[in-house]
């Protein structure tokens, strides 16, 4: 399997793409204008809780976020939120106060105190290794941190690992002490560039390559990624954003044989979390799926499950009685299509 990053830009703004086998798996894009980039972390002042919408909204620098843990705070009080997604149009920032330290190898975690070692490490002596070192890294560290060490720690340098914990350890420490005084940001969020070389490490790309988005063919996939229409072989299905939800519907095309509708919706299904992720498409979904058997429902939904499996945040709610499939997917990125109006 062939892992490649591309880090271009389109019009100013870094773009970083990761093709796996030549398809585009991931896609990181900074914004336009000055919106915070997800994971910000900041310096807020509480407002009045809003009842009837169970948070509350913050004060931030410029504008507003939006938070849903409201227990034990007081307005006017001030408080370290981080910034888990984009806004949505004229609405607020949706922010927490379970505050990421994150980099290559290391997550901090102020308030979930513990050493957490991920469990795609399976070798039982490197994973006793890396207890070792980590305990060693926070050694005399606030013991409101806890730490969690990332797949992508298999195979680096121990060294690397030491300075990125420290490096984590140093920076919650120095924000969680910063408390006092009005909004301001504290720690910007990661760009496009720094989330390849943080997120994308594992596996270990064979190739990192400095522009060529054209050479490599993504600006073609991107267009596509701009068309509601996804082929599936005969078949195809339609992604089309809402304000309310995402819709997708699948079609079984000029396939006429008994299988057609089995056969396209599972290729839907197994295509769907990729081009979600992609497109930076999430909130409510429903799909309308080809018609089918009720017998084949059990069939497609072990292969939704099966695609779902690697993808965070998703709750898959099941079938609906008028046939529809609905679920959840968290909004952890601008849409593809905003993203580039006027890029290119």
């Amino acid at each position: 399997m062939s892992r490649v990053v591309i880090l271009d830009e389109i019009k100013d703004r870094p773009i970083a793409a990761l093709l796996v086998d030549g398809a585009l798996e991931d896609l990181a894009i900074d914004p336009a204008d000055d919106a915070p980039l997800v994971g910000a972390i900041y310096r807020a002042v509480a407002d009045r809780p809003m009842k009837g919408q169970g948070g509350m909204f913050v004060r931030l620098p410029e504008g507003s976020g939006f938070l849903r843990q409201t227990a034990g705070i007081a307005p006017s009080q001030r408080l370290l939120v981080q910034i888990t997604g984009p806004s949505e149009q004229g609405k607020a920032y949706p922010v927490t106060t379970r505050l990421l330290f994150k980099s290559r190898f290391a997550i901090v975690t102020p308030d979930a105190p513990g050493l957490n070692i991920s469990r795609r490490i399976r070798d039982e002596g490197l994973r006793a290794a890396l207890d070792d070192l980590a305990h060693a890294a926070m050694a005399g560290a606030d013991d409101r941190l806890g730490l969690i060490l990332r797949s992508a720690c298999e195979g680096a340098d121990a060294d690397e690992i030491a300075q990125d914990i420290a490096a984590m350890r140093d920076l919650a420490r120095a924000v969680l002490a910063d408390i006092e005084g009005g909004p301001e940001l504290l720690v910007e969020g990661a760009g496009a560039h720094e989330t390849a070389w943080r997120d994308w490490a594992d596996p270990a790309p064979d190739e990192v390559i400095e522009g060529g988005l054209a050479a490599h063919g993504v600006l073609e996939m991107l267009d596509g990624l701009l068309s509601p229409r996804l082929d599936l072989g005969e078949g195809h299905m339609m992604i089309e954003p809402t304000r309310a939800l995402v819709a997708v519907d699948v079609n079984t095309g000029n396939d006429t044989s008994p299988a057609a509708s089995l056969k396209v919706n599972i290729a839907a299904a197994r295509a769907l979390p990729r081009q979600l992720r992609l497109r930076g498409l999430g909130g409510q979904v429903v799909v309308d799926f080809a018609p089918m058997p009720k017998r084949d429902r059990a069939v497609l939904d072990q292969v939704i499950r099966a695609a779902f499996k690697a993808e965070a945040e998703v709750n898959l709610a099941g079938w609906t009685t008028l046939g529809l499939y609905e679920f959840t997917r968290k909004r952890d990125r601008t849409a593809l299509r905003d993203l580039l109006a006027g890029a290119r």
